[in-house]
């Protein structure tokens, strides 16, 4: 089984995934771009069986759509921010793709927010496009 690990830039935050993620979501809204500092974010959601965090992390709370809360975890020192929770996903744990440092990930199967995606933001494949917030998983 793979394994994976996610750092933030000092590395003092780490999170080893096992597996593979269930979803990659690349998100276009306003505030992952003021958290990335970059067009959209991209997380690898993983369930909360396949992640262990190791190191200290800063908690920073914001609503999101219908008033679902996102918690991001950051680095306390260097100020990454390498994986989050949603209460719209409450079984699993999003990590920054950046933060994986792998490349052969694959490419985002979703492109979320896409009302306030950068008009010069393509994809070289097709991901299912939605202009608000990503489905959540199907039970089962």
């Amino acid at each position: 089984m793979t394994t994976r690990e996610a750092r933030c830039s000092c590395g003092a935050l780490r999170v080893v995934a096992t597996g593979d993620p269930e979803v990659t979501i690349a998100c276009h809204c306003l505030e992952c771009q003021r958290r990335t500092g970059a067009a959209f974010g991209v997380g690898a959601y993983y369930r909360r069986t396949q992640v262990q965090v190791n190191g200290p992390s800063t908690l920073y709370e914001r609503a999101g759509q219908e008033g679902r809360a996102l918690r991001m975890h950051f680095c306390p020192t260097c100020g990454s921010t390498v994986w989050w929770e949603a209460d719209f996903r409450p079984d699993h744990v999003a990590i920054a793709l950046g933060a994986l440092g792998d490349t052969g990930l694959g490419a985002p199967v979703r492109s979320v927010w896409e009302q306030s995606r950068h008009p010069w933001v393509t994809f070289a494949h097709e991901p299912l496009r939605l202009e608000g917030q990503s489905a959540p998983p199907k039970a089962g």
